[in-house]
Formats: C-alpha cells, sequence, structure tokens
C-alpha cells in the first residue's frame, strides 16, 4: 500500500505542477514574458517526470517481513536444457528456457533506513532477472547462456537506478540488489524463493530438489 500511496502522491503532484503550468503559459504568453515561458516549460517537464516516476514506483511491492515471493519448477528437456515455470506470490506465471546447471533470481530491492524505518516505510522489491549457470568454467565462458529479464516495464525513468547513483547524497534511501544462491536445476524439482530485510533465499520444497542439492554439494 506504500508504494501504491507514494505513486498516487506523484501523480497528483505532477498533475498539479502541470496545470499550474499552463496557467502561467497561457497567462503569460510568448512575446511578451519570454522567462514565464520557460519556467513554465520547466514545470510542465517536471510534471512529466512527477508521472513517470510514479508509474516505476508502482512496480515495486512492499516487503513486511520475510516473504515468499516466487515458486519455480523444473523440467528437464534434454542434458543441461530446462523448462522452467515461475510463479509469483500475486500468481504471476511465467515460463523459460534456461541452459546449464544451475539458476539464480535477482531482484532489485529499496530500503529506508533510520527515521523512515521506525515510522513503518517497509521495503520494496521488484523482480529483476532469472538466470542460469554451468558448473565447468569452459562452459561457462564459451557455452550458450540464458538470461531474462523479469522489468516488464520500459518506463525511462528507473527510481532504483537514480537512487544508487546519488546514494550519497541521499541517506534517507537505499537502493541494493539481492540474489538468491545459485542452486542446481533438476527434473520435477520445486524450489521456493523468499525475501527478508537481508536479501533474497532459495530452499528445496520437494524431494528431487532437495537430492539435486545433496548431489551439488
Amino acid at each position: 500500500m506504500i508504494y501504491e500511496g507514494l505513486a498516487s502522491a506523484s501523480i497528483i503532484l505532477g498533475l498539479l505542477v502541470s496545470y499550474l503550468s499552463l496557467r502561467l503559459l497561457m497567462k503569460a504568453g510568448w512575446l511578451g514574458g519570454w522567462i514565464r515561458g520557460m519556467f513554465g516549460l520547466l514545470l510542465v517537464s517536471l510534471g512529466l517526470c512527477l508521472g513517470l516516476l510514479a508509474l516505476d514506483i508502482v512496480g515495486y511491492k512492499q516487503l513486511v517481513s520475510e516473504k515468499s515471493i516466487a515458486t519455480l519448477s523444473f523440467e528437464q528437456l534434454s542434458e543441461q536444457n530446462f523448462r522452467v515455470v515461475m510463479i509469483e506470490s500475486e500468481g504471476k506465471e511465467q515460463r523459460f528456457f534456461l541452459k546449464g546447471d544451475q539458476w539464480q533470481l535477482d531482484a532489485r530491492i529499496v530500503k529506508w533506513p533510520g527515521l523512515l524505518s521506525s515510522w513503518g516505510m517497509k521495503p520494496g522489491y521488484r523482480l529483476d532477472r532469472i538466470s542460469g549457470r554451468y558448473y565447468s568454467l569452459e562452459q561457462e565462458r564459451h557455452s550458450d547462456r540464458t538470461v531474462y529479464s523479469l522489468m516488464d516495464s520500459e518506463n525511462p525513468v528507473d527510481i532504483w537506478q537514480w537512487i544508487q547513483d546519488y546514494n550519497e547524497n541521499l541517506p534517507f534511501v537505499d537502493a541494493v540488489y539481492g540474489s538468491a544462491a545459485f542452486l542446481p536445476m533438476g527434473d520435477d524439482a520445486l524450489y521456493e524463493v523468499t525475501l527478508s530485510n537481508t536479501g533474497l533465499l532459495a530452499r528445496p520444497l520437494n524431494d528431487r530438489a532437495k537430492k539435486a542439492l545433496e548431489r551439488w554439494q
């Protein structure tokens, strides 16, 4: 709810700024008020940026405590070639074909340390990508690798990257990268991925996944 609220506030503020800028432009005119006109255009740009920012924020989900965010099932099609079905906690299903011996899921996490955290601002997350990896270093270097982006937004505004770029000047928010450790793929293996304040954690859910993990270790 917090991230939907932030997105709504950004949209409202953007609409307000756009309305004020249009009033300013219409009142001033272009010939008699060049400075006011440029200021009005600046406000229009600001309103547009706030709208794009809202679209990016709404893609993040609030993390209340350790939470199951996805389950992944694997079907082996051939040697080092697997079909993966990922079902997110909201019920969204995605299918991938991963090559290799291991898999990894990555997420972008936005944290609110200090005072904001004590006021109830919980971390937010967005799944970023899923990838496969080979055991063999030689194969890892020369064989086909599979990496899928899970970012379905084409929004030019990326709040997570913006926070990372200016992290030293933003002490009230952190942008971190969370990754589940590489785990082995196996035929009919089923895994659960959870997320807590410390990052992503993947657990085997059935015997096939546990046996694949034992063979790998």
